[in-house]
């Protein structure tokens, strides 16, 4: 039998994401992996089999048991945020050591664990009903390298807290820095008592595993973080699944903002790990009234550049090509872009920035760099209609900086995204300067938003009849 439309799908948009197969981590023989590798294996098949046993166990745990299990992988990701920032640098070549230590940091204190797993009740003349989560079973996860092992410890901490297991099947790019990481939260489950394994993999993750993985009967659900084609293969695939997708996050200035402050929010945003988190700034809206005041604040005191019009064609080329966005350059700091360019800079320049309509490529693509070009808007409602055209209708980020409630609120309904930060950097979203919880699956079409432990659990009803009610 050939394959359908729908696997045909699957297999193109999984292939985006999953898109380089440049892996040298091999085990050495064919043999099942030892202690120190428990949870990898050479064949998915294998891998989701052992996960299926292990969640059976898992699933008896006590509330309290997991949380043991995950107060020891916040730990153990905090005394490893080093070791697993430098790796995943220099085995990826993009972002920053020191911005990645502080996002393991982040992922270890502020994921939610068990107490994201919550009951309703209702109590009357009827009897007594319950709502609880109960877990899926064996998750199938698909992680980037952009964020690799942050997301592996984020899910695994939200997964683990409602009861399942999980195979992840990682971006090869970042296949080593993944691997690390699981095998740090397996470490946490023996030392805690847990399973051996709570949390699987494949020594050589490839387009084949992924496409094995998303069509094994014995996976519950489906959640993948990465690119644009992620959404795509989880709606296309039959089952349940949660999507985190791709974002092109705008940033609103009016003339109410604080500007001096805005600038600084802005660029500190936008260069966090070198733009690489899918929430950073990559545009600037700006009304004209107040748009030389912004640039003059960016490069007097926050380390902007400002590209002639000569070198952001240079750039353009540079980061564009006929294949589309030139992967050498994701992840770089400002300082070498320019130097890819033939423009020496100081140590000093952490973002270039430029002048332009919304249609340029520079801005209406997501860089994930540090070029941020910013675009006059006449009044805000010609800022809110092109901040709305340069989201894409992704919905997933979106960001202003105003001291008009009534101007954030027409903002905040037109852009209609998942995360909407205002007059702070980008990052306060996940919990860093800002109120709330952390997370690295961000879900914006499938609607999950920001996912934590209760987002990867099902809801189940106990209802007992005239009983239990004792007012």
């Amino acid at each position: 039998m050939g394959i359908t439309a729908n696997e045909e799908l699957i297999a193109k948009v999984v292939g985006e994401v999953i898109s380089s197969l440049n892996i040298t981590y091999a085990p050495a023989s064919a043999q099942a992996p030892a202690q120190a590798q428990a949870g990898i294996y050479n064949e998915m098949e294998a891998a989701i089999e052992a996960a299926a046993i292990s969640q059976q166990v898992v699933q008896k745990m006590s509330m309290d048991q997991r949380e043991k299990i995950i107060s020891l992988i916040r730990s153990k990701t905090k005394e490893n945020a080093e070791k697993l920032a430098r790796l995943a640098v220099s085995e990826t070549g993009m972002g920053n050591v020191g911005h990645k230590i502080l996002k393991h940091h982040l992922v270890a204190e502020k994921t939610p664990g068990t107490e994201d797993i919550i009951t309703t009740a209702w109590s009357g003349d009827l009897g007594l009903t319950l709502v609880e989560m109960g877990p899926f079973g064996v998750i199938g996860a698909i992680t980037p390298s952009t964020n690799p092992s942050e997301t592996v410890i984020c899910n695994t901490i939200g997964m683990l807290a409602g009861g399942n297991t999980i195979v992840f099947n990682p971006h090869p790019a970042a296949a080593k820095t993944s691997m690390l990481a699981i095998n740090l939260v397996n470490e946490a489950s023996r030392e805690a008592g847990g399973p051996h394994a709570i949390a699987f993999t494949v020594f050589e993750p490839t387009l084949k595993s992924s496409e094995i993985m998303m069509k094994h009967p014995r996976i519950g659900l489906i959640v993948a973080t990465g690119g644009p084609g992620v959404v795509e293969a989880v709606l296309s695939s039959g089952r349940r699944g949660i999507g985190a997708g791709a974002g092109n996050p705008p940033v609103v200035v009016d003339e109410t903002a604080d500007i001096l402050k805005a600038a600084k929010d802005i660029i500190n945003g936008c260069t966090f790990d070198n733009n690489l988190p899918c929430i950073a700034e990559k545009a600037i809206v700006c009304l004209d009234s107040v748009s030389d005041d912004l640039i003059k604040h960016m490069i007097g005191e926050q380390g902007c550049y400002l590209a002639s019009n000569a070198e952001i064609d240079k750039l353009t080329r540079l980061v564009l090509t006929q294949k589309g966005l030139n992967r050498d350059c994701v992840g770089k700091d400002a300082k070498t872009l320019l130097s890819l360019i033939g423009v020496k800079a100081s140590d000093e320049i952490r973002c270039i920035i430029f002048e332009d309509e919304k249609e340029h490529p520079l801005i209406a693509e997501e860089l994930m760099m540090p070029i941020l070009g910013l675009v006059r808007a006449k009044d805000f409602d010609d800022a809110v209609s092109k901040a709305v055209w340069l989201e894409h209708g992704n919905h997933h980020s979106a960001h202003i900086h105003s001291h008009d409630v009534v101007n954030i609120t027409k903002y905040a309904k037109a852009i209609d995204t998942a995360i909407l930060v205002k007059n702070a950097p980008s990052y306060a979203a996940l919990g860093y300067g800002g109120e709330g919880f952390c997370s690295f699956t961000i879900a914006s079409r499938t609607g999950e938003g920001l996912t934590s432990a209760r987002s990867f659990t099902k809801q189940r009803r106990c209802v007992m009849s005239e009983s239990l009610c004792i007012r």
